[in-house]
């Protein structure tokens, strides 16, 4: 199996999640790699309509930071395996996940039977 070459692929992804993470969000300064909405200014807003923009555009970056954090969690969980030399196995038979399944998602636990 190409174990670097989908090492490199899970890197990249990786850097790439960190970097939308950020435009949403930020490193938790109380919790390794774990991810928080950006704080928002709420209450410093002329009116109510400003005050619901605000708070409606935090809830949503709370909903896209968690998705992309849910990705970055198996990412880190992929990098992982490798490290562990577990990389590539199904976690229901054991056996070997098939690699086109790995280019399509490096980040796979399962083979294309037991998706």
């Amino acid at each position: 199996m190409k174990t670097e070459h989908f090492k490199k692929k899970l890197e990249a992804e990786k850097t790439r999640l960190e970097s939308e993470m950020g435009t949403v969000g930020r490193r938790n300064p109380h919790v390794p790699d774990d991810w928080e909405p950006m704080p928002s200014e709420i209450g410093t807003e002329a009116d109510l309509a400003d005050q619901a923009d605000v708070v409606m555009s935090r809830e949503s970056n709370a909903a896209i930071l968690a998705d992309l954090e849910a990705r970055y969690d198996t990412i880190l969980a992929a990098l992982a395996r490798i490290e562990k030399k577990a990389y590539g196995k199904c976690e229901v038979c054991g056996g070997p996940i098939e690699e086109v399944r790995l280019e399509a998602d490096p980040a796979a636990t399962t083979c294309v039977e037991h998706l």
